[in-house]
């Protein structure tokens, strides 16, 4: 088993080391590093990236020097990747900063909606029925953007807004059926993602209804743990293993790195 999402002190996860040391302890075969980045210009953006310190597109060479290290440290596969926010409006300085950097594979993540993140439960709690299905609505189109844009190799936490309780349920199997045709046309994939899964709300990305309109679409799908601290990553890896198992799922290796192997 690989796990393809796992965050460092390059973002908002713990050391390097730190995270490899615990993939190596789960029997893992291969860890990514995806840390977060943002690459918009905008003054929101901008301040967020300060406060946050989600800049790899400043530090990935760093980063990069520092999974070389580990590659021979340790015995199994190490990847240098990176968890990209999408906004349409930045495509083409995603495109720059990915084409310049390289790495072995890129995740894309939709986070926002109008400039307010949507796992933050109070932008959306004085809302209207109508305005958070909206929301919703928009979540899903910016969602079908981003792989239709063809930047990535994998598609993060797809109904991500389903950790929000104002949001959550709110998606339709219409909109659903629109994002897995998207998928079936494209090279990008959804990951199955735990990061939420060992929680109190025990949510796995994507949703059973969703999981079942992407099987029906014959979609394939990858591993993330999403975890950000060592202890994470073994409970959440056992459950991935426990899950492909039972719904029968043949996980398969983003694009990036098929080339490059």
């Amino acid at each position: 088993m690989r796990d393809f999402h796992v965050h460092s002190n390059y973002s908002d996860g713990d050391f390097l080391r730190s995270m490899v040391r615990a993939a190596e302890s789960a029997g893992l075969e291969g860890v990514g590093f995806a840390d977060h980045c943002n690459v918009a210009s905008r003054e929101r953006h901008a301040s967020m990236r300060n406060v946050y310190g989600f800049n790899l597109d400043l530090t990935y060479e760093r980063r990069r020097r520092g999974i070389d290290r580990l590659r021979q440290d340790f015995d199994l596969e190490i990847y240098d990747a990176i968890e990209m926010d999408y906004d349409p409006r930045d495509e083409a300085a995603i495109d720059a900063f990915l084409s310049e950097a390289d790495f072995d594979y890129a995740i894309g993540s939709v986070h926002d909606v109008d400039e307010n993140n949507v796992q933050v439960a109070s932008h959306f709690a004085e809302m209207s029925e109508a305005e958070r299905d909206a929301v919703v609505d928009e979540y899903f189109e910016t969602l079908i953007a981003l792989v239709e844009s063809e930047l990535f190799d994998i598609a993060a936490h797809v109904d991500l807004l389903e950790r929000t309780p104002p949001l959550r349920g709110r998606a339709t199997t219409d909109q659903y059926r629109r994002v897995a045709q998207a998928l079936a046309d494209s090279r990008t994939v959804p990951e199955i993602n735990a990061g939420r899964a060992l929680s109190d709300a025990e949510i796995v990305h994507p949703a059973e209804s969703f999981l079942t309109v992407l099987r029906e679409h014959d979609i394939a799908v990858t591993l993330g743990t999403d975890s950000h601290h060592p202890t994470e990553i073994p409970e959440r890896a056992d459950f991935l293993a426990a899950f492909v198992d039972e719904t029968g799922l043949e996980p398969v290796t983003p694009d990036g790195i098929a080339s490059t192997l």
